[in-house]
């Protein structure tokens, strides 16, 4: 669906993007770098209201540079031994470090839009597996579903115990405001900020966590030291979910 909104938000980053290439045939110096490609890059290109979201050199958007960021600091840990669910696996470094895993799953409930080999058809919503997953990653996914209580029981379930979710949502300061695929798209693009979305994301997210059972561990992009965010232009907050070794069925 072609609406104002996306076509403003890819005006803007093309027009970015320009810029930062005459800036680097103009003999610009590299400043900044990219955690999630390793490269050193003048700046980044701009994405509706964020000025620095993507890398010039390999596109990874800020929450992207922050799970890379994390992982190779050792703050997450990659369970490359066990079973790995990836929902929505567009991010192209997160997919090579998950793919390291013993059982890899990227999984969307339109596998046809993804070039991830073994993609496979996922309705988080009819989510069935037990204590099969160490590690459940979704990024800008929940918005999405219809009952995101449903699905993080369902994650719940599907996570052995000490298992855990990396979560992460658009998010408002606002409590979070729900709706559901009645809403005409445009409307919903004005209420939730795109017109696929179902619902806007508020801090109270982290209540719907704890309230399926898990432990949960708020990490933001505002608590790393200024410089070392400058330098990588992080933003984003993981909500890292964890299921107790000791879980009890829900």
């Amino acid at each position: 669906m072609i609406t104002f909104q996306r076509v403003a938000k890819a005006a803007g980053k093309h027009l970015t993007k320009l810029v930062l290439a005459l800036r680097k045939v103009a003999g610009a110096r590299p400043g900044r770098g990219c955690p999630a490609c390793g490269a050193t890059v003048i700046g980044f290109f701009r994405y509706g209201d964020n000025g620095e979201w993507g890398c010039p050199a390999c596109g990874a958007s800020p929450r992207e540079r922050l799970m890379n960021y994390l992982i190779t600091g050792g703050t997450l840990g990659v369970p490359t031994d066990g079973a790995i669910l990836h929902m929505a696996p567009n991010e192209a470094s997160l997919v090579r470090r998950f793919s390291a895993a013993a059982d890899y799953v990227p999984a969307d409930l339109d596998p046809t839009r993804y070039v991830v080999p073994l993609m496979r058809r996922v309705d988080l919503m009819k989510l069935t597996d037990e204590s099969r997953f160490d590690l459940f990653y979704a990024s800008h996914v929940m918005e999405h579903v219809p009952d995101d209580h449903a699905v993080l029981r369902n994650i719940w379930r599907a996570l052995k115990p000490g298992g855990e979710a990396w979560l992460i949502v658009p998010l408002w300061d606002k409590p979070t405001e729900d709706g559901s695929f009645a809403i005409p798209p445009r409307e919903r693009e004005r209420r939730f900020g795109q017109w696929d979305h179902v619902r806007q994301y508020g801090p109270d997210f982290a209540d719907r966590i704890r309230a399926a059972g898990f432990d949960l561990e708020e990490i933001d992009a505002a608590s790393i030291d200024p410089d070392i965010r400058h330098y990588y232009a992080l933003d984003d907050r993981l909500f890292r979910a964890r299921k107790p070794d000791a879980a009890r069925p829900r």
